[in-house]
């Protein structure tokens, strides 16, 4: 459990970076009622329960059957027959044990809602969402309407009259360094950094400001941006002279938003969310399309047949007749056709998109969290209707029709015959994380490689972990340390015995060509790129493109997802990486001359790097191949040979420890070094009152002048690290330390800390640029260099007793002291430049540079992958049919654009002509 005891934070441990303590807490109070059971219902359950809400319950009055199965994964052929939700009611509560989860095979009651403080309903009717939905405003109940027809989806909220948004978007509060500030009426604040982040109307608090020190205390100011580095505050003409220093941190405002019941809604044309900017004229229609199906049903007591002119007609005219109130400049009767046409079907990717938005919503209404959809959002996937003059058979109200089959509910899209295509297919999906999990999920639903010759290849390296539980839902507690790929393929086949998969644990690279040769991905029909970082996703795509497969690809960061369909020779490629050194820290800074948490946290991870691994596997590499391992060394150049050299000796010399008192005092000296000395010799070279050469203060703007510390044993960070230290320490010598605080701390009053004294010839460097010079200009210490060639020139005959165990920094094991000894190393380095430290939570997040993650992005994100593969399996060669897609669930931002053409080359052919000289 978390410090706090209330969260269970190695569960949700990548959930909590993308909404935060507090608002987990208020979720874990929220009584959550789901209505409707089949693909979608069951899906927004899934994403709901692994998020962390206090109870669960989902209603459903129906009987499974087989149109369910397309969407339906928590359903199995002894289930037909039976309460679809009891049926799921035993996967689903085993999806979070923190969460209760109960079933009610009951009608929807008035009773029964006002037991919740939310209400989703899906597959539900216009009457029942207008009834519901009067009943849920008018006693505070925050209602979502949540319904997928075929291609198509809608979603609706009503959060009530004053819901108040705690966070609108859940970004970290921007904050900027202050360059100067006018004293004038307002105050002009110039910043450090180029881009200041903030925007107009941002409200920002002043600290650290040397000189108009009112400024401290003035409280949030609101601002108006001048230019990318400049805004103007209040009035500061009668506030003294700016002198130096300061820091803008922006201000969250909470925010009341008004929602109108649903009966009001359905009226209000200005409520429309856009997903598709090309498709407005779409989507206007379908706010009414979708009304007039409800009246269908109600008049024929059916959905439209797949395909039925009849019943396409006759949705057209009940559209129109409705347009009469509406009065939309453009009626778009081909979507409603499409509607009518598609209506029956029940698709896993739509119902996987439309149910990660839904279950946000949830999560938003539970928490104040985020900014909540006003009002309503269609999102339609139709281009992925066969193209005119495409392959694949004519559809047909028989080719449509149900055939008490799995596949029912999509065969009444596309028809038979494209199932069988799906069934054909060969398909390579790299990666089985939470993105992975969600595309094995839709593979087996929809059928992809399942039929006669089909076939799915899944490779992922990893295994299991417990942080996985909260977002790669095919994973249970009894998996944990298991290969991913091998217990997601075995949990999909359980979805759909059919499934013909493969699972492999190999790493994708150019180690791995002999499996994925140029056979092997000549035998595939596409790939699916499933990844968590940049460099796998551009090698990946590089194999893509020479042998001309078609890719999806798909990330998600947080409540930020992303989509990109590559179709060889018609839209553009990953293509290669993006440099990321802009974003680097440079190594001055790092050293000598940090300003953010961030400096002080990568400082400490290379500490980790530097003193637990590298050294170790140097001694290592020394033992295996002395005279090799000299001559390389020296290769490498004279400061790096320095460097190396000296870490070598420190391991195989008077330096190693004998036992636990040693690691202790290195321990002990190294915080003297570090906290202490280190900053002694700064301020030795550059006093707190330097100048420049210009007469400027050279402590100033970016550069923070620091203080050293003195050791405080009942200082609880000071110890910290020295237990950290010391037992790290003691690991790579294969020495057994304690973290008994009171034995340390006998073994510290023991301990020799010489006396230091700064040193004149000391050179510190202001740039990286002088850095790298006097590394080139070989104006080192050659003769200690000699010294270490010498003494390192006949290694210990006992070599293989004193071969070291190097560390690997493992961020989530709470047991290791790996955590422990960065939150302190950072948190003391901060201290000593007067920097805000940060807890263990936002440390684990900077240094051990975790991806937020949260199921719902996940599963929208998987989602829109599987409706482009829709497209890729019918070879559509239009790029207007394909999509890109940018998703921010935060703020209900949805953008889906045709994806951008192929880069084109001019080959050049140079002819050189020989000229012959006649004579």
């Amino acid at each position: 459990m978390s410090e706090s005891n209330d969260i269970d934070e190695g569960f949700y441990s990548r959930q909590l970076y993308v909404l935060g303590h507090e608002a987990m807490r208020r979720m874990g109070t929220a009584n959550v009622l789901i209505a409707g059971m089949r693909g979608l219902g069951v899906e927004i359950a899934k994403n709901v329960i692994l998020s962390g809400v206090k109870s669960v319950t989902v209603q459903d009055e129906g009987l499974a059957e087989w149109m369910d199965f397309s969407s339906q994964f928590f359903l199995l052929a002894s289930h037909l027959g039976q309460n679809r939700a009891m049926s799921s009611l035993s996967q689903l509560s085993a999806l979070n044990p923190h969460v209760h989860v109960s079933a009610h095979t009951g009608p929807l009651k008035e009773t029964l809602l006002q037991q919740f403080q939310v209400v989703v309903l899906t597959d539900s009717s216009l009457d029942d969402q207008k009834r519901f939905g009067t009943f849920c405003h008018s006693n505070g109940i925050k209602l979502i309407v949540a319904d997928t027809k075929g291609l198509c989806g809608q979603l609706f909220c009503d959060f009530g009259e004053d819901f108040e948004v705690l966070d609108t978007d859940g970004e970290t509060p921007a904050s900027a360094m202050i360059d100067h500030i006018t004293k004038a009426d307002p105050g002009v604040v110039t910043c450090i950094e180029q881009r200041h982040g903030f925007v107009d109307g941002s409200t920002v608090s002043l600290s650290e400001v040397c000189g108009m020190t009112k400024l401290n205390s003035y409280g949030p100011v609101d601002i108006k941006v001048l230019g990318p580095d400049s805004f103007s505050i209040c009035d500061t003409s009668s506030f003294s002279e700016y002198e130096k220093g300061g820091v803008a941190t922006e201000v969250k405002n909470t925010k009341i938003l008004k929602f109108k019941p649903l009966d009001e809604a359905l009226v209000d044309p200005e409520l429309l969310v856009m997903t598709d900017y090309g498709k407005m004229t779409k989507h206007q229609t379908l706010h009414l399309a979708f009304q007039a199906l409800h009246g269908f049903v109600k008049r024929v007591g059916r959905l439209p047949k797949p395909r039925s002119q009849l019943d396409a007609e006759l949705l057209v005219a009940m559209v129109t007749e409705l347009n009469k109130v509406s009065q939309l400049d453009q009626l778009d009767e081909g979507v409603v056709q499409s509607l009518s046409f598609t209506a029956c079907g029940d698709l896993a990717p739509v119902n996987a998109f439309i149910g990660g938005l839904a279950a946000q919503e949830v999560l938003k209404a539970c928490t104040g969290k985020f900014t909540p959809l006003q009002q309503w959002l269609y999102f339609d996937a139709l281009e992925c209707l066969p193209e005119d003059g495409g392959e694949g058979e004519q559809l047909t109200e028989s080719t449509c029709s149900p055939r008490g089959s799995r596949y029912d509910g999509q065969t009444a899209v596309f028809g038979s015959g494209f199932q069988e295509r799906l069934g054909e297919q060969k398909y390579f999906l790299v990666g089985a994380g939470a993105i992975g999990c969600e595309l094995l999920k839709n593979f087996a639903l929809i059928g992809l490689g399942a039929g006669e010759g089909g076939h799915i290849t899944v490779t992922d390296m990893d295994s299991i972990e417990r942080s996985n539980l909260n977002r790669q839902f095919l994973f249970r507690s009894q998996d944990i340390g298991r290969q991913k790929s091998e217990v997601a393929a075995q949990a999909v086949r359980v979805m759909n015995p059919n499934m013909n998969i493969t699972a492999h644990q190999n790493r994708l690279d150019p180690d791995s060509e002999q499996v994925y040769g140029h056979t092997f991905f000549m035998g595939l029909d596409g790939v699916a790129a499933a990844l968590d970082n940049v460099e796998a996703r551009v090698y990946l795509d590089g194999r893509c493109v020479q042998h001309q497969r078609p890719m999806l690809e798909g990330g998600t960061l947080g409540s930020k997802g992303h989509t990109l369909v590559v179709v060889p020779h018609l839209t553009e490629s990953y293509g290669p990486a993006k440099t990321g050194s802009q974003n680097a820290i440079p190594l001055c800074t790092l050293k000598n001359f940090p300003h953010r948490i961030e400096h002080t946290l990568q400082w400490a991870r290379d500490q980790f790097e530097g003193l637990y691994k590298q050294a170790a596997e140097h001694v290592n590499l020394y033992f295996r191949d002395a005279a090799g391992f000299l001559e390389r060394t020296l290769g490498r150049g004279e400061a790096e040979a320095l460097e190396v050299l000296g870490c070598v000796w420190g391991g195989v010399g008077g330096q190693r420890p004998q036992g636990w008192e040693d690691c202790v005092g290195w321990a002990r000296r190294q915080w003297e070094t570090l906290y202490n000395n280190d900053i002694a010799q700064l301020l030795h070279c550059f006093p707190s009152d330097q100048l420049t050469s210009s007469g400027l203060p050279f402590w100033s703007g970016a550069k923070r002048c620091p203080h050293p510390l003195t050791f405080d044993p009942n200082n609880t960070t000071h110890m910290d690290y020295v237990v950290a230290a010391a037992n790290l320490y003691g690991q790579i010598y294969g020495i057994v330390g304690t973290r008994d605080c009171s034995a340390i701390r006998s073994i510290l009053e023991r301990v020799h800390i010489p006396a230091f004294t700064p040193k004149s010839s000391v050179k510190i460097h202001l740039t990286d640029k002088e850095m790298e010079e006097e590394r080139e200009s070989g104006n080192l210490d050659t003769g200690r260099l000699e010294e270490l060639q010498k003494k390192l020139s006949s290694p210990p005959v006992n070599s293989a007793v004193l071969q070291m165990h190097p560390i690997d920094f493992e961020k989530d094991d709470d047991s290791n002291f790996h955590m422990d000894y960065i939150v302190a190393a950072s948190n003391l380095r901060a201290e000593n430049y007067d920097i805000p430290t940060a807890d263990r939570h936002k440390s684990k997040l900077i240094a051990g540079r975790i991806i937020p993650a949260i199921a719902t992005t996940t599963a929208a994100v998987a989602g829109l992958m599987c409706v482009e593969l829709y497209k890729l399996v019918q070879s559509h060669r239009k790029i207007s049919s394909y999509r890109s897609g940018y998703i921010n669930l935060a703020v209900q931002y949805c953008v889906l654009s045709e994806p951008l053409g192929p880069q084109r080359f001019i080959e050049a052919i140079q002819l050189q002509l020989g000229c012959a000289v006649l004579g």
